[in-house]
């Protein structure tokens, strides 16, 4: 991501961070922590200690999810947004939180053994440098899950445009486009096995307009 562009979002999530758990909650219906929640419980078993990274963490809801189900792992939630974040260590202070950009994470390679990432690929200037950073800090054999909006659907595109506009706060424009823009699962299952991985299996949810892909390096 250009300096100037991971500037301006980062900056937009800054300004969102202090209501942003209220807002999601309005804008899912109160449906996405029980979506989050099925995604994990599908990921299966890891290694003794895994070591976890969630992407785009934001205020850490998958990363001390993963924490929860996972108890020897030592997880760490990554996130360009520092308001994002001192929220995220105020409600989760067993988690490992570093305010980095995915596009250039400071890991080693074939560090995790798990990497997550959630509505958030959307919002990376380059979605297949993101898909290689990722690939390269996983191990063998590691998941990679990715969760987002697919199916396209009238009523909930109405529905959520409705609900984020009667915010009138105008960095949830960016929100919309994104969602707009962003390709739909079977373009992205082809992306990241070009670069990569194996494509395990797809879980949807809400009639399919959310979906889950999991793959193994």
């Amino acid at each position: 991501m250009t300096e100037r562009k991971k500037e301006i979002i980062s900056a937009m999530f800054d300004k969102l961070a202090a209501d942003y758990d209220r807002n999601n909650n309005i804008i899912s219906l109160f449906t996405h922590k029980i979506i989050k929640y099925l995604v994990i419980a599908s990921v299966g078993k890891l290694p003794q200690n895994p070591k976890i990274l969630d992407l785009c963490t934001g205020t850490g809801d998958i990363a001390v999810m993963l924490k929860n189900r996972y108890k020897s792992a030592n997880v760490v939630g990554v996130d360009f947004s520092k308001e994002m974040l001192n929220i995220a260590r105020k409600k989760h202070s067993q988690i490992d939180f570093i305010c980095a950009d995915c596009l250039n994470l400071p890991f080693k390679d074939d560090t995790f053994d798990l990497a997550t990432i959630s509505f958030g690929l959307r919002n990376t200037e380059n979605y297949e440098k993101a898909v290689i950073e990722i690939n390269r800090v996983l191990k063998s054999g590691g998941i990679f899950v990715h969760l987002d909006f697919d199916k396209k659907s009238k009523l909930a595109d109405y529905v959520f445009e409705k609900i984020v506009k009667s915010f009138k706060n105008e960095n949830y424009e960016y929100l919309l486009k994104s969602k707009e823009e962003f390709p739909d699962s079977a373009q992205l299952i082809k992306l990241i096995e070009q670069n990569g991985f194996k494509h395990l299996k797809t879980n949807n949810y809400l009639l399919g307009i959310i979906s889950a892909q999991y793959f193994t390096k």
